[in-house]
This record gives structure tokens, sequence and C-alpha cells, in this order.
């Protein structure tokens, strides 16, 4: 819908961590959810950090105190300025639905935080429960959420919807530039015991 109505293209994006920046999707796409505040939020996971929420079913507060437990590919912007990329590279972004393979591509993902920008290189939490929010050294580490019996719920940029095992999200595209096997996934070399002691179990 937003797309459509901003002439094919995502919001741009914002270098702050502050979801009431007109440039941050939850405020960019306010009027869209505001009034179904239950689209923001997964049903697993409805009580706030603030109020003792605890990862993985915790949420976090957008604008105006609307709850997220889903979080944006942070990929999926516009961004053309580095004050908008949030130190990351400009040509990462995918700026609009209008790409091949959108299938592979993640839009929304349960969530310990409103968003997140992940590389191929990120490594998984250490453990089960870590809370690395604001951690911008490995963003994996907000969607690799053992949610649903080892799995997230992910919308794509095709509009389907699909649950995904942790360990293959090193495996979808998360941006432009992302290598899909990357040494988070088979074809990259990962071996059974370079996984955390959590992880080692759940389906490849």
């Amino acid at each position: 819908m937003y797309d459509n109505d901003c002439d094919g293209r995502f919001p741009s994006g914002c270098s702050s961590y502050d979801t009431n920046d007109k440039r941050h999707w939850a405020t960019a796409m306010r009027h869209y959810y505001y009034d179904d505040r239950e689209i923001t939020l997964c049903p697993s996971a409805t009580k706030p950090y603030d109020e003792g929420g605890q990862v993985p079913y915790g949420s976090y507060r957008g604008p105006d105190d609307v709850l997220l437990s889903y979080g944006l590919n942070g990929w999926a912007y516009n961004a053309v300025a580095p004050d908008e990329a949030f130190e990351r590279p400009v040509e990462n972004f995918w700026g609009n639905l209008h790409v091949k393979g959108l299938g592979n591509v993640p839009l929304f993902l349960d969530c310990l935080h409103a968003e997140g920008r992940p590389f191929e290189t990120d490594e998984p939490p250490a453990f089960e429960g870590e809370m690395l929010a604001f951690n911008v050294s490995s963003n994996m580490v907000r969607f690799c959420l053992n949610r649903h019996h080892g799995a997230v719920n992910c919308l794509f940029m095709d509009a389907s919807l699909s649950k995904v095992s942790l360990k293959p999200l090193w495996r979808l595209k998360w941006h432009r530039n992302y290598d899909t096997n990357g040494p988070w996934t088979r074809a990259g070399g990962v071996q059974s015991e370079d996984w955390p002691d959590w992880m080692r179990a759940l389906s490849d």
C-alpha cells in the first residue's frame, strides 16, 4: 500500500533509533496500521520490555506507544544519503518492491527491535534469549529468535507468508549485495559444531 501511494518508493530511512522520525517506517507507515494495532504485534509477544517482557516474547515501543514485535528488514528503505543509511552502504538498500527474487527477500519478521540490517557475516546469538537490540555489529540477532519452536514468521516482499527456521535466516536475500552462500550456510562451509549449543539441534 505504501509502495503504491508513494510512487513505488520505500521510506528513506534515518540514522536514528527514533521511531518518531518521519523517515522511519513506523512513522512513515503509521496511518496504515494505527487503527488496527494487532498488525504490528505477534500474539506470542505482547508484553513490552519496559514492563518485564523477555526475549523472545517481549515487544518494543514504537511511535505513540504502539507495540512492535515484528520488525522491518532495515535494508527495505530508499536510503540515498549517509544520514539515512545508519553508516551502511547505500547501494545495499532495496529502494522499492520492483526487483527480482522477491520471494526470498524478507520484509517483516518476528523481531526484538523495530528493524535490523543483517550481513551474511553476522554471528548468531551466543545463547537463547540474548538481548542485543541496539548492537549494530550483529543485526541478525534481532531476528534469530526462538519464538515459534525454532522458527520465526516472515512476510516476504512478494506478499507471501512463511515460517522460517532460524538457521536458514542466513540464506535469505536481506539486501541487494547479500551473499546467500555466506559463512553461516552449508554452501559457505558452516559445520554443526559452529552453531551455538542452543541452535545445534535446530533444523537446517
